[in-house]
């Protein structure tokens, strides 16, 4: 009986273009997450802008990934708007020394979506959504609200976000994300420490409430 390979790091490369046509990269992502490799490196190279519709097509890809697998996102490049999700989504996350975050705000209100129950308030009349705004910022909307998990979407949209807020924020740890990456290549069997996603997520909470007030002020 052959006994099979484990499988280590693997590497994705994206390409960030503004009007680039992602759907093969998005089928590879999915063949590559199905191998469920212990440690998937996502590579972020370019300028452009991932639409919306397809920055949320990613993280539906990624959030059916094996609960094994670790996402490691590493931007190469200044990121903007749709391409900020994806990197937030690595489980552990690099960025190059000078390269910039920015995000712009939408233009859409929490007024401007249909309530659950799909009942108008008496002062709204019929709107054609055509008319007044692009339906595809109803995407942004929704990307907006999943950045606003890790950055305070209010008082950073419109304005660039350089490294050292991103580590404020807790956002970045190249020195734990190098660490971890070596200890999978290691000769070692003791098995890897698993992920502390939750205690992660209470001290970028705090992190990111300490920060909210410094800007506030």
């Amino acid at each position: 009986m052959k006994k099979r390979s484990r499988q280590g790091l693997r590497r994705f490369q994206v390409e960030v273009l503004s009007y680039g046509n992602y759907v093969q990269r998005i089928a590879e992502l999915e063949r590559a997450l199905a191998k469920k490799p212990r440690v998937l490196n996502i590579e972020l190279v370019g300028t452009g802008e991932i639409p919306a519709d397809v920055a949320l097509r990613f993280r539906a890809v990624l959030m059916e990934r094996s609960l094994k697998t670790r996402i490691v996102t590493n931007a190469r490049s200044s990121l903007q708007d749709g391409s900020v999700l994806l990197w937030l989504l690595g489980d552990s996350r690099t960025i190059r020394n000078d390269a910039r975050l920015y995000f712009r705000r939408t233009t859409l209100s929490e007024d401007d979506e249909v309530e659950e129950n799909g009942v108008l308030r008496d002062d709204e009349s019929y709107r054609d959504s055509y008319s007044w705004f692009d339906p595809e910022e109803g995407d942004y909307a929704r990307v907006m609200e999943l950045i606003n998990e890790f950055l305070p979407v209010k008082e950073m949209a419109g304005r660039l976000i350089g490294v050292p807020v991103l580590r404020q924020f807790g956002l970045i740890e190249n020195e734990k994300a190098d660490n971890f990456l070596a200890a999978v290549f290691s000769k070692s069997r003791e098995p890897i420490e698993k992920s502390l996603n939750a205690a992660e997520k209470r001290r970028v909470q705090r992190c990111r409430e300490s920060r909210v007030r410094q800007i506030r002020k």
